[in-house]
């Protein structure tokens, strides 16, 4: 019996691109039978290490195409989107604490999970919600399936939990990823949700991983 594909997917809860993919990685998840190991982090910091901006930061033109191409993916995908959040950008750690207490008691293969991890994007860009609220992380993983107020209490008190977001963020910064999402496979990285189709494929095609070559 063939091994099952194990996907790394680095994301944060206020990454654009992350919610644009979320429902079609979970199909890619659910076809090809894939094991997802869900790592949070800390997109802002990614982003001052490795020459990124926050988008109130980048150039006016560089903002309108991006609104352009949050036009376009809507359209692509069927999905609704607000194209201003009121509460982008909110701080995500605490949500992401409560996604990785979740996994700690259930598994990164629990629907549960799985679900709260997609629920957290929707939030901030089809809902419009504010995810750094705690009253708003209880019922997203209520809604899907979760205790939410014991593990808010966890992901509030636990100093291990912030410990472990902090070290998913340093090793998406040594192994030199710099946004979100980023799906690593056998460790050749593709970043983007407009990578899934060649994930998709270095999967089911059984190839060779890439290797990302060595500048000098």
């Amino acid at each position: 019996m063939a091994a099952r594909p194990v996907i790394e997917y680095y994301f944060s809860f206020i990454s654009l691109w992350s919610y644009i993919g979320s429902r079609r990685f979970q199909r890619l998840v659910q076809e090809t039978n894939a094991h997802v190991i869900h790592k949070p982090i800390d997109l802002m910091y990614i982003f001052s290490i490795s020459g990124g901006l926050p988008v109130k930061q980048r150039s006016a033109q560089r903002q309108a195409y991006r609104l352009l191409e949050m036009e376009r993916w809507r359209r692509i995908h069927g999905i609704p989107i607000v194209q201003n959040p009121k509460y982008y950008p909110a701080d995500p750690s605490l949500a992401h604490r409560v996604l990785l207490a979740a996994i700690e008691e259930s598994g990164n293969d629990s629907l549960a999970v799985q679900e709260f991890a997609r629920l957290g994007l929707e939030a901030v860009w089809a809902r419009e919600l504010d995810i750094a609220n705690e009253a708003t992380i209880v019922q997203l993983a209520k809604e899907a399936g979760l205790s939410g107020d014991r593990l808010l209490q966890r992901a509030k008190t636990e100093p291990l939990l912030a410990d472990q977001e902090t070290a998913l963020t340093k090793e998406a910064e040594i192994r030199q990823y710099f946004g979100a999402p980023l799906y690593s496979f056998r460790g050749e990285p593709f970043w983007g949700q407009d990578r899934l189709d060649m994930l998709d494929d270095a999967i089911k095609s059984g190839r060779d991983p890439i290797v990302v070559p060595s500048l000098p």
